[in-house]
């Protein structure tokens, strides 16, 4: 059967091959839609930014959420869209297949595994094991026929685990089993990022920035391909909510309400955004 979205993985793969570019990362359709209308060329999804829109914590979403929101955003843009798709939602490499043979069924041109048990333990899945879950999920997008391109997560560095040398023995090894990009969230050195990119040339890096630690200028010369932003747009956007609600409930008055984007702005992009 022939793959609908075809000209949009070959795009996303295309944007990975040379320079560097900024997958920011919206948690619904309409942040999707505003982020496309700036100019941005693909987007990521958050699993955090996604859960904190339910209400519920990061790594609480289930599987059929998740599936549901990768299939919303796909639709709702016309870019590249890489999924957040957690730890598989699976420990065992044959569950981890079977989950990615469904997401990939959602549109996306890109998927990320991480090498962490969600839940409430911060423990990383054994070495032997993490591979065999990417190799898995590789082989699982090859089966698929569809070239989604596949990005192996290390998170030691977020899981109280920030050894290096272990990150990069991890990250080699999912390049080695199939990923077609690697990253580390966590990484705050630049030092460590560029060693990162050693490690696994010519295979993309992709690295997470949360805060003002960096810049894109900086990442692009020491050689990463790509950069996220995880769910920090989401926490900007709580921040502006939480700071008009806290001065109505705390002071009575409404100064923060006058900054707000004002309604016909948002109605004229959404008029002419492209519809589900």
């Amino acid at each position: 059967m022939a793959n609908p979205l075809s000209s949009r993985v070959r795009e996303f793969q295309e944007l990975h091959r040379s320079g560097c570019f900024v997958i920011p990362n919206p948690w619904n359709p309409g942040s999707a839609r505003l982020l496309t209308q700036l100019g941005f060329k693909a987007l990521a999804s958050t699993s955090s930014g996604f859960a904190w829109s339910l209400g519920k914590r990061d790594n609480r979403i289930t599987l059929e959420e998740s599936l549901r929101h990768l299939r919303d955003l796909s639709a709702a843009v016309e870019v590249p869209v890489n999924a957040d798709f957690e730890d598989g939602f699976a420990s065992g490499p044959e569950e981890v297949a079977a989950n990615v043979t469904r997401a990939v069924e959602t549109g996306v041109a890109g998927l990320s595994i991480e090498d962490s048990r969600n839940g409430e333990t911060d423990r990383l899945f054994d070495f032997a094991l993490a591979v065999e879950r990417i190799a898995a999920a590789r082989g699982a997008i090859d089966r698929s026929g569809t070239g989604v391109l596949l990005v192996g997560r290390s998170e030691g560095f977020i899981r109280g685990q920030p050894d290096l040398a272990e990150t990069i023995r991890r990250l080699a090894a999912y390049a080695e089993a199939g990923a077609d990009c690697l990253y580390a969230p966590g990484l705050r050195s630049l030092d460590d990022i560029s060693a990162v990119v050693r490690a696994v040339a010519p295979k993309p890096v992709n690295v997470g920035v949360g805060s003002d630690f960096t810049t894109v200028r900086a990442l692009a010369e020491i050689g990463v391909r790509r950069i996220s932003v995880g769910g920090a747009l989401a926490r900007v956007a709580w921040a502006g909510f939480l700071s008009a609600a806290r001065e109505i409930v705390e002071q009575g008055t409404f100064h923060a309400l006058a900054g707000a984007t004002p309604s016909r702005e948002l109605e004229k992009a959404f008029a002419e955004s492209h519809p589900f």
